[in-house]
């Protein structure tokens, strides 16, 4: 006789996404694990006396979202200093950095330009504005730019890298790029103790995204410590698979990391590495010049460096992440992926893919959230034109080519069903996808690009309970309306961490 359920999620749509074309009406768990989904009635024969009963009141019940490639101590960051992502002007981005808290710097992230009618970067005048007094820096929601007022020039006029400072008639901007940039976010980055609170911070609003796993890029920050930290007192309730920047190779190396060691809550994933920058910055490395700049971009880690970064974690039988946006840098990573079809090398970002994707022998980890720049007159327009636009993040292609597709958000924005909604309406055949295979790049998909499709990513016997519960359908409301849906419950390890108790 088969044990009793520990829970039952009951009165709900199960969509398993291991099988498209099943519903079901509940499921029962077990340690934290599938014990069974099937009809309500078939259910009820699984329930014993401490048998908690979770009514999901008609709510869609899916595979908990993975987001594939996100840094969430910046997360926390947005959710602590001045969040500039939704401001719809530059008003308003200035206004809600004079809101901060009173701190030692003026700190905010996330600020988008292109969404601006006058469509440029806060320059050092408009940040002198904000305090004459304190150091003020606005990241750009790329990270791969930032802008500052006159204190942290005059302040670090010897430690940013000159050609990443960008001048107008002799003089400053207040606009830094690339290593200028990373150096101002190592400069103002978090202790341990603060990270923690950060990490707390945004794994709560990840799971009130519906949001159950990540696949955290971290570089120099103290975030492995505080997931394992939390872990440890049992208070992670969040899947981390951690990807190491290649500058902490020889760390990776003297203690002995290895890909997919670790526990239930926290595993080592590969190695993370630059190859360009990004299109918003005009750094993305293109075959082509940009419309709107000169010049086809810059390596921001060249490719006999990659190479040598690709050789090393290749001995080290570590996993690869690489980042590579222009049709260029794809190419060259292509080139220099080492063939070896069981580690699942991946390429983060490949939003300008080469026109042939036969030999796109790796995994394709994208963002469906960088859909809104690819709109009438969005900032791929600007920077590409309207060619390179439509041939830009091309999901379906990938798909029909056969590549494993996983999606993640790089933070702009964290929510998976905002993502879901740009690829399901997007503007281009080759960009768009139907809501089961939007839901799917963000569920199994995600899981395999992390080497853990046995463990969850579907709901099936013996996998991990990690649910997403939604208040509607994204099958059956308007795919406009997508991003409106309210997530309802976050089940993590068959715990309910968000929503119904």
């Amino acid at each position: 006789m088969t044990d009793a359920a520990d829970r039952i999620f009951t009165n709900a749509e199960v969509h398993t996404l291991a099988d498209p074309d099943e519903t079901y009406e509940a499921v029962a768990v077990r340690d934290g694990r599938v014990l069974r989904v099937d009809s309500a009635y078939e259910i009820e024969f699984l329930e014993g006396v401490d048998t908690d009963i979770v009514d999901c009141e008609g709510g869609v019940l899916l595979p908990g979202f993975i987001d594939a490639h996100t840094h969430m101590e910046v997360v926390g960051r947005r959710l602590v200093h001045a969040d500039l992502g939704g401001a719809e002007s530059r008003a308003e981005a200035l206004d809600r950095l004079r809101e901060t808290p009173d701190e030692e710097w003026v700190l905010g992230y996330g600020y988008d330009e292109s969404t601006w009618d006058d469509d440029r970067y806060l320059t050092r005048e408009e940040l002198d504005g904000v305090s004459e007094d304190k150091p003020v820096v606005a990241f750009r929601e790329d990270l791969h730019t930032a802008s500052v007022n006159s204190v942290v020039l005059d302040r670090y006029a010897a430690d940013l890298p000159e050609e990443d400072v960008e001048y107008a008639d002799g003089d400053p901007t207040g606009v830094v790029t690339e290593d200028a940039a990373e150096f101002l976010r190592m400069e103002t980055a978090p202790d341990r103790e603060e990270t923690r609170e950060l990490i707390a911070a945004a794994r709560d609003h990840a799971h009130e995204l519906g949001i159950t796993g990540v696949h955290d890029m971290v570089r120099q920050s103290d975030a492995p410590a505080a997931y394992r930290e939390l872990a440890v007192a049992d208070d992670l309730d969040l899947r981390v698979r951690l990807y190491y920047w290649a500058d902490h190779l020889d760390a990776v190396e003297e203690t002995g990391l290895v890909t997919n060691h670790g526990g239930e809550f926290v595993e080592v994933g590969g190695i993370k590495t630059f190859t360009d920058g990004s299109l918003g910055a005009l750094t993305a490395k293109l075959s082509e010049p940009y419309a709107d700049g000169e010049g086809t971009g810059e390596w921001v880690v060249d490719p006999e460096e990659l190479a040598d970064i690709a050789e090393r974690a290749d001995d080290l039988g570590m996993q690869l992440a690489v980042h590579a946006i222009g049709d260029e840098a794809i190419e060259v990573t292509l080139e220099t992926l080492p063939d070896d079809p069981q580690s699942r090398h991946r390429i983060e970002h490949a939003e300008l893919l080469p026109a042939d994707l036969e030999d796109f022998d790796a995994v394709a980890s994208m963002q469906p959230n960088f859909l809104r720049w690819a709109r009438e007159d969005g900032l791929y327009e600007k920077r590409l034109g309207p060619d390179r636009t439509a041939d830009s993040n091309r999901f379906s292609d990938i798909l029909d080519a056969d590549v494993p597709l996983a999606f993640g958000s790089d933070c702009m924005p964290v929510d998976p069903l905002y993502g879901i909604q740009e690829t399901v309406t997007a503007p281009v055949e080759s960009q768009r996808l139907s809501v089961t295979e939007a839901l799917r790049a963000y569920t199994s998909g995600a899981a395999y690009a992390g080497h853990d499709e046995d463990r969850f990513g579907t709901i099936e016997e013996g996998k991990a309970a990690d649910f997403v519960v939604l208040d509607k359908s994204p099958w059956d409301v308007d795919p406009e309306d997508i991003a409106d849906i309210d997530v309802a419950m976050t089940v993590v390890d068959g715990d309910v961490v968000y929503g119904s108790e």
